[in-house]
C-alpha cells in the first residue's frame, strides 16, 4: 500500500470516527448532565488545545498560497462571511425560532470555516490548498469580523458584548493558533512524529466541549431538538450548496469549487459553542453543539458524492 492509499484510509478514519464520537459525547452529556456541570468554566479552555493543534499542522506554505491566489481566497472568504452569517439569519426568521436558539443558529453563521474541512476537501478531490488557505485566513480575521457579525444579525434577538466577544476570540483562537504556528517553526521536523496524533487530540476535544453544551441544555433539549436538527440541516445544506455555487460563478474550475462548498458550509462550531455558551445561555449553544454532528456526517457523504463523481468522469 502505498502512501497515497495511506493518507487516504487515515482522512476516511477521521471523518468517520469523529462524528460517532461527537454524537456520543453529546449523548453521554445528555443522559448525564450532572458529570459535567461542573465542566462550562472550561470550554474556552477546551476549544484553545483545538485551535494550539490547528496552529501546529501550519506551515508558511499556507500562507504563501494566499499570495499566490488572492482572487479564490477573496472570493471565499467573502462567500463564507456573507452567505452563512446571512443563511443563519434568515432560516431564524423563517423557522421563528426562539430568541436563545435563533442568536445560537447566527452564532453558527459567523463562526469561521470549520476545522475538518481541509480532510473533507481532500476526500472530495477538491483543491486542498484553496481550502486551507481560505480556512487560515478566515480563522485569523475571526476577531475582526465575527463580533460585528453577531452583532448585527443576533442584536435583535439578545443583547452581544462585541468588544467583549473580540477579546474572547483573541485569546481562545488567534492566540493559540499563532503559537502553535511558532512551536512547529521552532521544531521542525522533530515534530512530524506526533503530527498524526493531532486530528484525534482535537476530535476529543470537540466531543468533551459537546458534552458540557449537551449537558448545560440537557432539560431544553427533549422540546427543542427537532427544529434546531431542521435549522441546522437547512443552514448546512444550503451553505455547501450556494459556496460551491459561488466558486463555479467564480469561475474557479470544478476543484475549487469543491473546496468552496465545504470552506463556507463547514464552521467552526467549536468556537460557535464556546462564544454561545460564555455570551449567551447554554440553550443558545445548542444549535452549534448539533451542527459539530451535522456537518462532518453531511461533509463525509458529501466529499464521497463528489469523489465518486470525480473518478466516473476520469477527473
Amino acid at each position: 500500500m502505498n502512501s497515497q492509499d495511506d493518507a487516504d484510509r487515515t482522512a476516511r478514519r477521521a471523518v468517520t470516527v469523529f462524528p460517532v464520537l461527537v454524537l456520543a459525547a453529546g449523548a453521554l452529556g445528555l443522559l448525564a448532565p450532572g458529570a459535567f456541570a461542573d465542566g462550562r468554566a472550561a470550554v474556552p479552555y477546551l476549544l484553545g488545545v483545538v485551535m494550539f493543534c490547528m496552529g501546529l499542522t501550519m506551515t508558511p506554505v499556507d500562507f504563501q498560497g494566499v499570495a499566490q491566489r488572492p482572487w479564490a481566497v477573496l472570493l471565499g472568504l467573502v462567500a463564507h462571511y456573507v452567505i452563512m452569517p446571512g443563511l443563519g439569519w434568515l432560516i431564524a426568521h423563517a423557522l421563528s425560532l426562539p430568541p436563545q436558539l435563533a442568536a445560537g443558529v447566527v452564532l453558527v453563521g459567523c463562526a469561521p470555516s470549520g476545522t475538518a474541512s481541509n480532510v473533507v476537501t481532500y476526500l472530495a478531490r477538491g483543491d486542498v490548498a484553496l481550502s486551507v488557505s481560505v480556512a487560515t485566513v478566515s480563522t485569523m480575521l475571526a476577531p475582526l469580523v465575527t463580533p460585528p457579525l453577531t452583532l448585527l444579525l443576533a442584536g435583535e434577538y439578545l443583547s452581544v458584548d462585541a468588544g467583549a466577544m473580540v477579546g474572547d476570540i483573541l485569546k481562545t483562537v488567534l492566540l493559540p493558533v499563532v503559537a502553535g504556528l511558532v512551536v512547529r517553526l521552532a521544531a521542525g521536523r522533530r515534530l512530524d512524529r506526533v503530527l498524526g496524533a493531532l486530528p484525534w487530540l482535537s476530535a476529543g476535544t470537540i466531543a468533551v466541549i459537546v458534552a458540557v453544551v449537551v449537558a448545560g441544555s440537557a432539560a431544553a433539549i427533549r422540546s427543542a431538538a427537532l427544529l434546531v436538527l431542521v435549522a441546522v440541516v437547512l443552514h448546512n445544506g444550503l451553505g455547501l450548496a450556494l459556496g460551491y455555487g459561488a466558486g463555479k460563478l467564480g469561475r474557479l474550475g470544478t476543484p475549487a469549487s469543491r473546496a468552496m462548498a465545504f470552506e463556507v458550509g463547514m464552521q467552526n462550531s467549536g468556537l460557535a459553542a464556546s462564544l454561545a455558551t460564555a455570551h449567551f445561555s447554554p440553550l443558545a449553544a445548542l444549535p452549534a453543539a448539533v451542527f459539530s454532528v451535522w456537518h462532518n456526517v453531511s461533509g463525509a457523504l458529501v466529499a464521497a458524492w463528489m469523489s465518486y463523481r470525480s473518478r466516473k468522469s476520469g477527473e
